[in-house]
């Protein structure tokens, strides 16, 4: 077989006769902030598997840095861009050739998805979900019927097409809110909005990107555990391939949030409510092939937040967690095999996997690094151990953090958190740790028993916070904030912390999780497994 690298000219293109069925997939184009090699790994995997069910495979992409673009990968590789002009006139070629057996649009992000309507409307196969399916979880408006329809929690909300519209919902439902335009990845324009300013500096952006499409404005669930849910479904049966209890707090995008395989705290009632709702999903919006869910669990309350009926860029880390190739089995269900026939079984079930997030924050001087739902994250590590503590000490080995075993620990956070930071201020005290924090927090650590030495923030003067940060007396930094004034009162904090080399943690779970890291590094053996090993 023959590539194609940037051929204007397709007619010279001529691929050998062969009887096999043919199938394109199409890439996720070039990297960027929100896609990236999460997408190329599950393109990879689906030309791998078509090859051990003897299709012929066709890759179109256009990133020099990707495997999928790779000479050998494919049978064919057309290193073209991703537009409709490019894509049908490879697809017209092709034909011309053989039998084009269907399209793939589900392992390229929302790049090839955004082509999909094309290529339906050209009447050329589309394997896996369909188009109608496609649009019903990517269009806000189309989606929020289908939560009422199936019976599902949804938080409250309404769908905008103009800032006049949008703020009117947002009085209604009341601040804070989130706007999420439809059909975007990496959760562009997305954004935790906290007063009627706040949102008209950012629905016209949303509005933009949103396009022809309704942008939904949603009642921000406080305090919320989020939950993403990996599955396959042939029609017939769906395959829970991961549940992923994210360490930070609902409304913090999916890839930039730590999370954990399997769920580290969620009660067992929950998972399973998880798994029936994941599976009515799967089941009514007629998935064949990957769906991703995230879902925020508020007072035992299981919310719908977002529907992607494609890969997600969890798969590689359900992947090696489960010990299972999962884009493979879902390309292999898309061509009309069934679940039941492929191999399923999941394998460390008595180990705990964590994902964590890379940031490019020290190469950006005034980026705030306090996480939202629009992602920020450039890459992500993964850490595996017997308990949640060493799994997520590991992951932040492996992104080049520091874990302190003893030392300053400053603590500072909002008047909502103070109830949970009470638990955390005594395990690191008995953890050997010195306690410091500003007036608020401290006044209510010292009051319910724990010692807490005082220091101001930087607004009341030095010596302050921010000089002890510079100094690099402070081992660890837990800081929680909200609302506009007071996220950017303590900017400046969260960069000195990044400077400094010391670790800092923003919310109550990222809290938790360090604390069980320590606790665990203290009392455990550190050891490394190889993922050969655990397989």
């Amino acid at each position: 077989m023959y590539s194609t690298y940037g051929s204007n000219d397709l007619s010279t293109c001529e691929s050998e006769p062969t009887n096999k069925k043919k199938v394109i997939i199409l890439g996720s184009g070039p990297n960027r902030i929100g896609q990236g090699v999460e997408f190329d790994y599950c393109c990879c995997q689906a030309s791998y598997a078509l090859k051990e069910i003897n299709y012929e495979t066709i890759m179109i992409n256009c990133n020099p840095e990707t495997v999928s673009t790779d000479y050998d990968t494919s049978d064919r590789l057309y290193f073209e861009p991703l537009t409709e002009e490019h894509v049908i006139e490879i697809i017209n070629k092709e034909k011309s050739n053989g039998f084009l057996f269907g399209v793939i649009v589900q392992f390229g992000g929302q790049t090839p998805l955004k082509l999909a309507k094309f290529i339906h409307e050209n009447n050329i196969p589309i394997l896996g979900t369909q188009l109608e399916s496609i649009d019903l979880a990517e269009d806000r408006e189309k989606f929020k019927n289908f939560v009422i329809k199936e019976e599902l929690l949804q938080a409250e909300s309404g769908l905008a097409r103009s800032e006049s519209e949008a703020i009117e919902i947002a009085k209604k439902i009341n601040f804070p809110v989130v706007i999420r335009p439809s059909y975007v990845l990496g959760g562009r324009a997305m954004e935790i909005v906290y007063d009627e300013d706040h949102l008209k500096k950012y629905i016209k952006e949303a509005v933009k990107v949103s396009g022809k499409d309704p942008v939904l404005i949603d009642k921000f669930i406080n305090d919320a555990i989020e939950v993403d849910v990996d599955a396959i479904c042939d029609g017939s049966e769906v395959f829970i391939a991961g549940i992923m209890e994210h360490i930070e707090e609902a409304g913090i995008h999916s890839g930039d949030s730590a999370c954990c395989i399997p769920p580290y705290s969620l009660k067992q009632n929950i998972i399973d409510e998880i798994s029936k709702q994941t599976k009515k999903i799967a089941f009514g919006l007629k998935v064949l092939g990957l769906l991703n869910i995230q879902f925020a669990i508020k007072d035992d309350r299981v919310y719908v937040l977002e529907v992607n009926p494609r890969a997600s860029r969890t798969v590689p880390f359900v992947a090696k967690s489960i010990g299972i190739a999962v884009a493979k089995i879902a390309t292999k269900v898309m061509t009309g095999l069934k679940l039941k026939d492929l191999n399923l079984n999941k394998k460390n079930h008595k180990l705990y996997s964590v994902k964590e997030a890379v940031f490019p924050f020290n190469k950006f001087p005034n980026v705030d690094t306090l996480l939202g739902p629009e992602m920020k994250s450039t890459g992500e590590v993964m850490g595996i151990d017997k308990t949640f503590g060493l799994a997520f000490a590991k992951s932040q080995f492996a992104t080049g953090n520091k874990i302190p075993k003893s030392g300053i620990a400053f603590l500072s956070v909002k008047k909502e958190d103070r109830k949970y930071i009470l638990k955390i201020a005594q395990e690191l005290k008995k953890l050997g740790f010195t306690i410091l924090g500003t007036s608020g927090t401290s006044d209510f650590l010292n009051s319910s028993g724990v010692d807490c030495k005082k220091i101001n923030k930087v607004m009341e003067g030095k010596p302050h916070i921010e000089d002890s940060l510079n100094e690099k007396k402070i081992s660890l930094v837990i800081n929680t904030s909200q609302g506009k004034q007071s996220i950017k009162d303590s900017f400046s904090l969260r960069r000195a912390a990044l400077t400094s080399g010391t670790p800092y943690y923003t919310t109550i779970a990222g809290a938790n999780a360090i604390t069980e890291a320590i606790k665990s590094l203290k009392n455990s053996k550190f050891e490394v497994l190889a993922l050969q090993d655990i397989n």
